[in-house]
């Protein structure tokens, strides 16, 4: 670090061994081996005279824990004391639309019961900076597309309505001169790291088209027909449309929204040294250093809080996300139409307008490159994080 280069700062990230430094994860839907190779990612890329900060930076201190345990949580702050942690990225959730309309109080207790002791723990620790991972299904049905950030919040699903009680509950959690929240929409995260190191490797049957087609292909899973679930939505080919964003621009989403919570914090050395970002499009150059603040509009009295759509503005059907891994895997896909799943919607994409002005944000990354690196990662891990590889490495 030089002279001019600020501190680095400690960012807790729940579910960190997740799809997406510090993690707390009791991995129900992760495996740890992640953290690894992304340590592995990031010290591959730093320079040879990189400082032992820079060092010890890209090294993630993961902690196996249960947000839903007060004592686990209160723990791991207490290890860093008040102050020590800079700010959160709250991404650990249940996240399956179909099964949450089947255990809908799990996923209440998971969603919301969690999030609201993290904030609480996070006020008594002085953490007050927040970024949380939401998500499209808010929205329902909305009656414009491509959405905008302003339309009702009306999910559908169990899933979507347990992202808007927890979106209420830090909105006003976000008290002026204290607390800065943003909630950032997902749509649909798809790809892997271009290295094949990391990517999507779900316990169990994956919930998501993509990494379930990737692993059809590869043999994991069995089944020989994919079930769309319906054909007569009011859309061009009669099935689903999503907006799919590579997993890399959205990883870079979430470093601009933790730098809109405390504008300049991130300088231009320190955009240079997260190297495990570097294939992301959205962080080719530092401008987003010097953007504005995205708070500058509320009110005194009203608390620091945003939210913003994380997508492409750009939406592809289920039989064209098939059509596509199709091209990418080089193998056949047969399906076969039943009913519609509960929960689901025509159509969700994205308006991402506001995330490009206020966050600097861009998805620049096409569907062909998502599938390419979705099954370059799957091609190299056949059996996900638990692949033994040949070098004997994790």
């Amino acid at each position: 670090m030089t002279s001019d280069q600020q501190p680095l700062k400690r960012v807790l990230v729940t579910g960190g061994a997740g799809y997406i430094v510090l993690s707390i994860d009791n991995h129900h839907n992760s495996h740890n081996y992640a953290l690894d190779r992304v340590s592995r990612i990031a010290l591959d890329a730093l320079p040879a005279n990189a400082s032992k900060e820079e060092r010890d930076s890209a090294t993630v201190d993961d902690h196996l824990g249960d947000l839903t345990k007060a004592e686990d949580v209160r723990k791991m702050f207490e290890q860093y004391g008040k102050g020590g942690i800079w700010g959160v990225i709250h991404v650990a959730a249940h996240k399956a639309v179909g099964e949450s309309g089947e255990i809908p109080l799990v996923y209440y207790q998971n969603n919301v019961s969690a999030t609201v002791l993290l904030l609480q723990i996070m006020d008594e620790y002085d953490c007050t900076r927040f970024v949380y991972s939401s998500s499209a299904t808010v929205y329902g049905i909305p009656p414009h597309i491509p959405i905008p950030e302003t339309s009702p919040l009306k999910a559908e699903s169990c899933y979507g309505r347990t992202k808007i009680v927890s979106e209420g509950l830090y909105n006003p959690v976000a008290q002026p001169n204290r607390w800065r929240a943003i909630s950032l929409r997902y749509f649909n995260p798809a790809g892997a790291h271009p290295s094949g190191l990391i990517g999507e490797d779900p316990r169990g049957r994956p919930g998501n088209l993509l990494p379930l087609l990737s692993q059809m292909a590869i043999g994991r899973v069995k089944d020989k027909v994919l079930k769309v679930f319906g054909n007569d939505y009011p859309t061009r080919d009669g099935t689903c449309v999503r907006d799919y964003l590579h997993v890399m621009d959205l990883a870079a989403g979430h470093l601009l929204a933790l730098d809109a919570l405390d504008p300049g914090s991130i300088d231009k050395q320190s955009w240079a040294s997260i190297p495990a970002l570097h294939a992301a499009p959205a962080l080719k150059t530092p401008a987003a250093a010097e953007r504005h603040d995205v708070f500058r509009d509320m009110k005194p009295k009203e608390g620091k809080f945003r939210a913003f759509n994380l997508g492409t503005g750009r939406g592809q059907s289920v039989l064209e996300i098939v059509e596509a891994m199709k091209k990418a895997t080089g193998k056949e896909f047969l399906t076969e139409v039943i009913g519609r799943r509960l929960g689901d919607v025509p159509d969700l994409t994205a308006d991402p307008a506001l995330a490009e002005k206020e966050l600097g944000f861009s998805a620049p990354q096409p569907l062909e490159v998502m599938c390419r690196d979705l099954w370059n990662w799957q091609s190299k891990n056949p059996e996900g994080y638990d692949t033994k590889p040949a070098n004997g490495q994790s």
